[in-house]
């Protein structure tokens, strides 16, 4: 029987993408839809009832299709495409011998690209898992979290054409199954612990605190769990300031509430409120009480955010600058890649913002990367999802949408 890519080879493009879809697990082919828990109104919040999550294609974007002659940047600025061909490719980590892993989540894929002869080739490294979107690198070795699953392939770089048996560390993590807001986002912090996203099993209900709406830690092995902040709706991006330590993450805000929002939201850790509430469900944003889940002073104790991103923007990954070649009133600013809307009706986000952290704890937002929207026709272009600088002092930026990644590089004029 022809294998994968034997398959690949004879067929057309409209039959790659039947052919890619049919591999995928059944609970990946499409969006996710509302859990059997949501108490959300889409008729009561006055938006278009055909609004949906736009799909990520199967196939990515040929070279010349890709977009990276629309993106904006400040003066000095330089985009270019890094890689391509990773189709529905999130988030990057890079090996301590320089191949960059690409985490997916609705293709089920990871990926892998290496430079050979000034070239870089992007390649299947693991395929048909759910949502693989977490990936972290220590020690040499890939840990991989495909929603309650845990997978460590040791000596990763070394064993690329046959990465083997993964030690399985999932009864160990003891992560929850639950598919929605369960697509993983995980990085060691400076503690040297794996710290892992739990979000919230429904777009609005009440959870269960103990188990979902989370940040967790851990020890590499999967012990010593604790919980860093709670009434985390969505988060699937977090990083630590350089000087402070403290832990940033993105929130992405509920949806059928609104074009307005409540918005999503920026949120820092203060290192005095580990283990914090940070609103959901009953309070939003800069203190908006939610509309559905109600209860008694729904605000009180929540630590509200440090900024926020808009309405439904989807801030996803974040990364705080400390390289050497951008200027110096970028150094400890927080990128922020926001993936954009789709329960607006106006687009908005698609972009990569800056926030700038301020003496009080809070943070002030500017453009960064923009060009993938087009308001006037209300059409994207690209969906900028994770960041990762480089050591040369260049930033990735990863565009889920077109299945490529982009440098963004400095040079004075």
């Amino acid at each position: 029987m022809p294998t994968l890519s034997q398959r690949i080879g004879l067929c057309s493009a409209s039959a790659l993408a039947i052919l890619i879809a049919a591999t995928l697990p059944a609970a990946t082919q499409a969006p996710p839809g509302f859990s059997p828990l949501d108490k959300s109104n889409p008729a009561a919040s006055k938006q278009d009832g055909s609004l949906r999550p736009h799909a990520t294609p199967p196939l990515p974007a040929a070279l010349d299709k890709l977009p990276v002659d629309k993106l904006k940047l400040p003066p000095g600025f330089k985009a270019e495409v890094w890689s391509h061909g990773h189709a529905g490719g999130r988030t990057i980590v890079m090996g301590p011998k320089g191949t960059a892993f690409i985490g997916s989540r609705i293709i089920g894929r990871v990926y892998a690209v290496t430079e050979k002869a000034g070239k870089r080739e992007a390649k299947v490294l693991l395929q048909g898992l759910t949502q693989p979107n977490g990936l972290a690198v220590k020690d040499g070795a890939l840990y991989v979290l495909a929603i309650n699953k845990v997978l460590r392939y040791d000596n990763i770089e070394d064993r690329l054409d046959n990465i083997g048996t993964p030690v399985d560390l999932t009864d160990k993590f003891n992560l929850p199954p639950d598919i929605h807001h369960n697509w993983k986002y995980a990085a060691f912090g400076p503690d040297a612990k794996l710290y892992i996203q739990v979000g919230a099993n429904c777009n609005i209900c009440e959870v269960n605190p103990g188990v979902h709406g989370q940040i967790r830690r851990y020890n590499p092995d999967g012990s010593g769990m604790e919980i860093v902040a709670r009434g985390v709706r969505n988060t699937v991006g977090f990083d630590w300031h350089p000087v402070t330590k403290e832990l940033w993450f993105t929130d992405n805000g509920r949806d059928w509430a609104g074009d307005a929002g409540p918005e999503d939201e920026l949120n820092r850790i203060p290192k005095d409120k580990e283990g914090a509430n940070f609103g959901f469900p009953y309070c939003h944003a800069n203190g908006i009480p939610d509309l559905d889940i109600k209860r008694p002073d729904p605000c009180a104790g929540v630590v509200m955010p440090a900024a926020l991103t808009g309405p439904h923007t989807a801030g996803l990954g974040i990364k705080f600058y400390t390289g050497g070649m951008f200027p110096a009133q970028y150094q400890n600013v927080a990128f922020i890649a926001r993936r954009g809307s789709w329960n607006r009706g106006q687009k908005t986000g698609y972009d990569v913002i800056i926030a700038r952290p301020q003496p009080d704890g809070t943070a002030k937002l500017e453009p960064f990367m923009t060009g993938l929207l087009d308001t006037g026709k209300n059409e994207f272009y690209g969906r900028p999802t994770y960041l990762l600088p480089l050591a040369d002092g260049s930033m990735l930026v990863s565009d889920e949408q077109n299945g490529a990644i982009y440098r963004i590089s400095y040079a004075a004029r």
